[in-house]
């Protein structure tokens, strides 16, 4: 992967960017998407926009959403410990011992999920997975007062852990889900205007909000953009660790190229040119299947104003949704460069339907 790009992914993936608070990763993407596009937007909860060749046919829209799990504030006791509710779909048994930051006004408070000492538990009983409400964030405030002063109700949280190289290729971080979606879109478009004098489609690439919340960006820029046709870049689970089971999930591989679905959103004639693309080009790429629905952006666009052809390629992931999440830079860039072969193979008269 180019230095730059490289960069890029990472300043992303380690910006905090919470489902409902995604600010701070919208405005690190729009900045680096500037310079590929014609015209850039937001609209009015935050999704942003980058458009290059406004006037041309097809237009397609290229997605991946910004904002990750995490948790917000709901409760500060006497003592000054902070409750919370999880954003998304985090798992409370990886959360004791964690170490978070409160976002505040601008500032990221540290604090730690407690647990109690292993010397300190019954033996004899088998460990609980715990409910969200009897979990506790310390951030040393000697009572509630004092926490209110740092901290306030409503501020969101992610976890500490940062993006960084676990061995060659292989990086793992907090936020791949889905940072590594809207990642793509961005070079997309960079890669698409590389080559622009050969490119009749209209290219909208997206970052979208509140995926982890229930789709809820998609939904909103897939009425308003109109497109043609979307590919929705996420991620998807990576089976190959040894508590996988393959036969309900089916076998993925990290650095075995991108994953392409069918079944449910997955537009049938999407997938078909899609495949005939990796085959030519020799992009190596992933089936998988989607029986009833993606799980993606893809499941809140492919109905919209009348069905909107739509497929989601997936990024292999392993530990989705934790703290560790792990990907592989090269099934990131070939993603990248088989959504812009894609499109470089579009021509005013191509239409995306089901032929009966």
């Amino acid at each position: 992967m180019r230095p730059e790009s490289l960069q890029f992914l990472k300043d992303l993936i380690d910006t905090p960017s919470p489902a409902g608070g995604e600010y701070l990763g919208q405005k690190l993407w729009l900045d680096y998407v500037r310079p590929w596009a014609d015209e850039v937007r937001t609209d009015a909860y935050g999704n942003a926009l980058a458009i290059l060749n406004p006037a041309g046919r097809p237009k397609i829209l290229v997605c991946g959403h910004v904002d990750e799990i995490g948790f917000q504030v709901q409760y500060v006791d006497e003592e000054g410990f902070i409750y919370f509710q999880p954003v998304g779909g985090s798992d409370p048994a990886l959360a004791r011992g964690q170490r978070v930051y409160i976002h505040h006004d601008g500032e990221e408070v540290l604090g730690v999920i407690g647990s109690l000492a292993i010397h300190m538990q019954e033996r004899d009983k088998k460990p609980e997975i715990p409910q969200w409400h009897e979990l506790f964030i310390d951030i040393g405030a000697r009572n509630r007062q004092e926490a209110l002063q740092r901290i306030r109700i409503g501020d969101l949280i992610t976890y500490v852990d940062r993006f960084e190289p676990l061995t060659g290729d292989i990086w793992v971080g907090r936020a791949c889900d889905n940072r590594v979606g809207s990642f793509v879109a961005a070079e997309v478009l960079r890669l698409c205007m590389e080559r622009r004098d050969s490119l009749w489609a209209c290219v909208v690439a997206a970052s979208t909000i509140q995926e982890e919340n229930g789709l809820y960006g998609a939904k909103m820029i897939a009425y308003s953009v109109g497109p043609d046709a979307a590919i929705v870049i996420d991620v998807g689970h990576a089976t190959d660790i040894p508590i996988a089971n393959k036969k309900k999930f089916g076998e993925i591989r990290l650095g075995a190229g991108p994953i392409l679905s069918r079944g449910s959103a997955n537009h049938p004639g999407l997938v078909e040119r899609l495949q005939r693309i990796a085959e030519e080009h020799q992009i190596p790429f992933q089936w998988n299947v989607d029986p009833r629905r993606t799980g993606t952006d893809a499941d809140a666009i492919f109905t919209e104003r009348g069905g909107i052809p739509t497929v989601s390629i997936g990024i292999p992931n392993r530990y989705m949704h934790s703290p560790v999440e792990a990907v592989h830079l090269g099934d990131i860039e070939r993603a990248a460069e088989w959504i812009q072969a894609f499109l470089m193979a579009l021509d005013p008269k191509t239409e995306f339907r089901v032929t009966l």
